[in-house]
């Protein structure tokens, strides 16, 4: 496909690296440690890990870092009120004004001739924006070549890396808007993605637990472990908990509050099915999405298999794909995921990966969100922002 030569964002994007490209030093004035984009998540310092799964604008859930790129539409911080929209908005305007800066970094065509022999696989959660989400799918197809997840099951089964630029679509928690918004733009296109399930809430009206704890100590809900601190850390205390505190404490929460939380409707199994008969296919986020380092030993089996059987009675066969519901690795879970026969595993470490993953249970993914401007969207997929995020982090520690 032909480049575009006036359009800064583009112009080298299907670059190979040059031979001995990883010895190349940064440009004057940037920091070496940006460059660092394939070191291993269990190797890095604790200042330079990135925090497990929480979606970037400013969503306490899943244990990403305040300000991480992400889920503006699905805040799981925040329900979408008027003051959620606009802190939504501001946080997604920081965030894309960063985008546009470094994407005329010295350092932005390095990385993407780097990226371009890597996997990136993209981990959304709602769609609330179509049209930027179409605009996103409509660079994929210009930069990238998107895969399915058999193709990165093939790539692991076979030991033959998958081609130059792969990406690969994914959703966390399956909200209803990948059925009505992401499906659509991805047949569209030709583009498969695959779709993570919170078992639990299949079929049902219930809000996601981080969505109704918000909303219910925003209407009096009060719990004796959630009394001190500022309301905005209700959700970074409760992920902290150890799960049965947790459970505990939305219970408390829904006994004192004077409001109820609105329904909130979920695919249903019927859902599932056409979902995966549009090419998306359907993998297993637990039954009820815990943060499973949290959780005891029999917890971490029960949320997994429990979402597992439900899955297979649903869709007639058993998921092969996993995405951790903290974003972190689990040793115990890998354990139950290998007994049941999952062939991938997908964390949330804002991170590249190689194009033969060397650990399939352990597999990087990007944090993106469906109204990242296309610029800021360039520099996720190059790894430049990640990497500068990173390198910030230990900076400042």
């Amino acid at each position: 496909m032909p480049q575009s030569q006036s359009s800064p964002s583009i112009s080298v994007a299907r670059a190979r690296p040059a031979p001995g490209v990883r010895a190349l030093p940064p440009p004057v004035g940037w920091p070496a440690g940006l460059l660092d984009i394939g070191r291993p998540a269990d190797r890095l310092r604790p200042a330079d890990r990135p925090p497990t799964d929480r979606p970037p604008t400013d969503r306490p859930h899943d244990g990403h870092p305040r300000g991480e790129p992400g889920h503006g539409e699905h805040r799981h911080g925040a329900h979408r009120d008027g003051g959620g929209r606009h802190r939504a908005a501001v946080d997604t305007e920081q965030q894309d004004a960063r985008g546009e800066w470094l994407r005329f970094a010295p350092v932005q065509p390095l990385f993407r001739a780097r990226a371009a022999q890597r996997l990136a696989v993209l981990a959304y959660h709602g769609v609330t924006d179509h049209r930027s989400f179409g605009a996103q799918l409509d660079r994929l197809q210009r930069l990238a070549t998107p895969v399915s997840l058999d193709a990165v099951l093939r790539a692991v089964t076979e030991r033959r890396p998958l081609p130059p630029r792969s990406v690969l679509v994914t959703f966390d928690d399956a909200d209803r808007s990948v059925l009505t918004h992401a499906l659509p733009a991805l047949d569209a296109r030709g583009i498969p993605a695959t779709a993570f399930v919170i078992s639990e809430l299949i079929g049902t009206e219930r809000p996601f637990w981080w969505h109704e704890a918000d909303f219910l100590a925003r209407h009096g809900g009060r719990a004796r472990s959630l009394d001190c601190g500022h309301p905005s850390q209700l959700l970074r205390r409760l992920k902290a908990m150890p799960d049965p505190d947790r459970r505990r404490s939305l219970h408390e929460l829904r006994a004192s509050a004077d409001r109820r939380p609105p329904r909130q409707e979920q695919l249903t199994p019927a859902d599932l099915l056409a979902l995966r008969d549009g090419g998306v296919a359907i993998g297993n986020h637990t039954q009820g999405h815990p943060c499973l380092g949290r959780c005891d030993d029999d917890t971490v089996r029960t949320e997994i298999t429990g979402a597992h059987e439900a899955l297979t009675r649903w869709l007639g066969e058993p998921p092969i794909a996993f995405a951790y519901p903290d974003g972190g690795h689990d040793v115990r879970a890998e354990t139950v995921l290998q007994e049941l026969g999952y062939r991938l595993g997908f964390l949330s470490d804002h991170r590249l990966g190689p194009r033969l993953p060397s650990h399939p249970l352990q597999i990087s993914r990007l944090q993106v969100d469906s109204t990242t401007s296309t610029r800021r969207f360039d520099t996720i997929l190059s790894g430049l922002e990640p990497a500068y995020r990173r390198w910030r982090r230990q900076a400042v520690a």
